[in-house]
This record gives C-alpha cells, structure tokens and sequence, in this order.
C-alpha cells in the first residue's frame, strides 16, 4: 500500500476497531499505537507500543506519519468516575500526543471527542456547531478542554463530536436498548416522542474520511449525526423490522411511564429515555459528508447481523 500514512489510536476499542478496518479499506497506510502489545489483523503497516500519557518517546511512533486519528481516551459511564480521570485520560494525554505530532510535523490531527463536549443528555431545539458548548458533566467537560487545548497547539486540527455510536459489538445505552428490542414480549414505550439523533460506526468513519481528505485547514470541531433523529418507539421499530417483527409496542402515556420510573429511582433513565438530542452536521455536509445509510437501515441491519462491514 502507498496511500497516507495514519497512526491511529484506540484501535482495541468499540470504534477504533471499526476505524482501523475502514482506514484500511480505503487504501491509508495505519500505523497503530497501544499501550500493550495485543494481536492485531493484517494489513498494519506498523504497531507501536507507547504510553499516550507520557509520549516523549513518539518520535518514532509519529516518523513519516501524514495524519493522526486519536480515537483513545476515556469513555462516557455512570459510573462515578473522578474528573480528574477523564482530565488525565481525554484532556492532557491529547494535549501531550498532538504537541508530539506537531514536533514530527504530521499534517493533520484528527480528534473523536463527543457531542456530550456541546450539550447535556439532551437539549430542546437542534444542536448545531454555531452553539456555545455547555457540557454538564467531567467527561463532556474533559473532552471539550481537549478541543480547547488543541487550539494552542500549532498543528491543523479537526475535532469530531459524534452523537451516540451504533454498530457491531456497540456497549453501553445502545447494547441495553438491543437487547430490550430483541424480547420477544411488548414493550410500554409507545407513548415516547422525544427524537435522538444516531450516527453508526460506517458513517463516523466516513466523516474521519472526509476530513483526513480535505484540501483546506480546517482547526474546528465537526458535529457527526445522521440526517434521520428517531423516537425510541421508533428505534425500537427499525430493530425490530430487521429480526422480521412487528413494532409490539404498547402507547402507555409517558407521563405514566415516568412516573413509574422515578418512583423506583429510575430518574435519570427516565431523561434520557424521554429527552429530545436531535444534531445537525452542518460542518461535514458543507466538506460533501453524506451518511452512508440512514439510522433505520443501519439499525435494522444491526439486529439481524449484517452491518456493513469496513474490514
């Protein structure tokens, strides 16, 4: 292979796999660093093992790279985790790593950071790139310092803020709400409207595509979201249709709904289930992105098991 040259990180987790198959694919050379040494497929044009939190030793990682795809960091959860964890993990290692890639003078840096960097759980009209970002929790806040720190350094950047990710071997939200679909029993949530913006594994790494191949400086965040914002009743439609089944949903009020759920301590479900995040990828559509799929065929492909596949 003789195309650009990528060194990618997070190619062990749930979108980097995905990320280093689509790369692959279409025709970039990918050099991947870890932070121990894992089997990986074939096709590499190189591994590195390096500590992203300590990259004064990426010198070598980062000889003769044309691009960097930085898809590590610290993940979303509900788990409690300390803000000065995800300031370690999604702030200063990318502050570190692309003040490492400007010294060996790569190109581009191209960042996944999270629509949580602009907006809560949810927001009540459509949220753009023109907004002012109002994260409300550490990993929101930890991602957007990154985006912020990334303007002091001297390299052309692009910031990536995907709404929530679907596809194969997706956890968290998504896996849960696959699973609920996948009960072969009628589920009470046809009364919810509040609509969700998704984006699959295909189309983000179409959107890192898109803006790895683009001509001008770019040095601004980009939001990643399908055209197609769902209700949940909706979703759970589009994975049901691709098991060959009907809706089976039950219109309870969702006022009822959430009653319910608050009295058994379910508050926060009950947000983010009833809430509206709907997301405009107004900065990708003006650089020709266009979303391989829309989110129903992508997600009735999930369910029954025949996603795209990138590798």
């Amino acid at each position: 292979m003789t195309g650009p040259l990528i060194a990618l990180t997070g190619s062990t987790g749930f979108i980097g796999r995905h990320l280093l198959g689509a790369l692959t694919a279409g025709g970039y050379r990918v050099r991947v660093i870890l932070r121990r040494p894992v089997e990986l497929p074939p096709g590499l044009s190189g591994a590195v093992v390096g500590d992203l939190a300590r990259p004064q030793n990426m010198a070598a990682a980062l000889a003769g790279v044309d691009a960097v795809v930085h898809s590590a960091g610290l993940a979303h959860a509900m788990s409690g985790t300390p803000e000065d964890d995800y300031r370690t993990s999604n702030t200063e290692a990318t502050l570190r790593l692309a003040q490492a890639a400007a010294k060996a003078r790569v190109r581009r840096f191209v960042f996944l950071s999270s629509i949580r960097a602009q907006t809560g759980p949810s927001a009540p009209g459509i949220v753009t790139e023109a907004d002012a970002p109002a994260p409300v929790d550490p990993y929101g806040r930890s991602k957007l310092a990154a985006e912020e720190a990334l303007a002091g350094v001297g390299i052309d950047y692009a910031v990536l803020r995907p709404v929530l990710v679907y596809g194969p071997g997706v956890k968290g939200n998504m896996a849960s709400l696959l699973a609920l679909a996948a009960r072969p029993l009628p589920l009470p949530l046809g009364g919810l409207s509040g609509r969700r913006s998704l984006v699959s594994v295909e189309s983000l790494a179409a959107a890192v595509s898109t803006v790895l191949r683009a001509p001008d400086s770019l040095r601004r965040p980009f939001i990643v979201a399908e055209p197609d914002p769902l209700t949940l009743p909706e979703m759970i439609a589009a994975l049901r249709a691709g098991l060959g089944r009907r809706p089976g949903l039950l219109p309870v009020p969702a006022g009822l709904l959430g009653l319910g759920l608050r009295l058994a301590g379910r508050t926060e479900a009950w947000e983010r289930l009833s809430g509206s995040l709907v997301a405009r990828p107004d900065g990708l559509a003006a650089l020709g992105w266009t979303a391989p799929l829309t989110t129903r065929e992508g997600l009735a492909a999930l369910a029954r098991g025949s996603f795209p596949q990138s590798s």
